[in-house]
């Protein structure tokens, strides 16, 4: 599935061509502060091949979003994470400040989940927020996660959500 829409996005699998938006996305400290920092031009593009890497094994990963004007807002996606030593199916999102608080999280979010319950085997969904992140853990819930417990994710304690099929 290399796309999708929603009411207000376009998702497209994510591409070499789109390093430049996600260096910008994520040289913004906003943006990146729940993120684990800033990252370089150079982290950027090492991030970019490890997540064109998960599409060639698992086929699903993060996808590019687009206004229908073609103004990227952010990336989002199905990816498998390691948890504590298990390997889980995280949905994950990040938008640029423009985008905040317009809604666009939780119509990707609700756009995940579906095509987690249509297209993927696994019994559950995982959404991992770092601590202090309100506003995500309130798209999460609004989703049908819930929260299960705290853990640590790449050094950072972290909420982790749940949503059972």
């Amino acid at each position: 599935m290399d796309r999708f829409a929603t009411l207000r996005l376009k998702a497209t699998k994510l591409t070499r061509e789109d390093l430049p938006d996600l260096v910008q996305l994520h040289l913004d400290g906003e943006v990146s502060r729940f993120l684990g920092g800033v990252r370089t031009p150079s982290v950027t593009a090492t991030y970019l091949e490890t997540s064109l890497q998960h599409w060639v094994d698992h086929g699903l990963g993060l996808w590019t979003l687009r206004t229908y004007d073609g103004t990227f807002i952010g990336r989002a996606g199905l990816r498998y994470v390691e948890l504590e030593g298990v390997s889980e199916l995280e949905l994950a999102y990040t938008f640029v400040r423009s985008a905040w608080g317009q809604g666009f999280a939780t119509e990707i979010a609700r756009a995940l989940v579906e095509i987690w319950q249509t297209r993927c085997a696994e019994p559950s969904l995982v959404g991992i927020v770092m601590k202090g992140n309100l506003a995500s853990e309130r798209v999460l819930l609004k989703a049908g996660f819930c929260h299960e417990r705290d853990a640590v994710f790449h050094d950072e304690n972290c909420g982790v959500f749940r949503r059972l099929r």
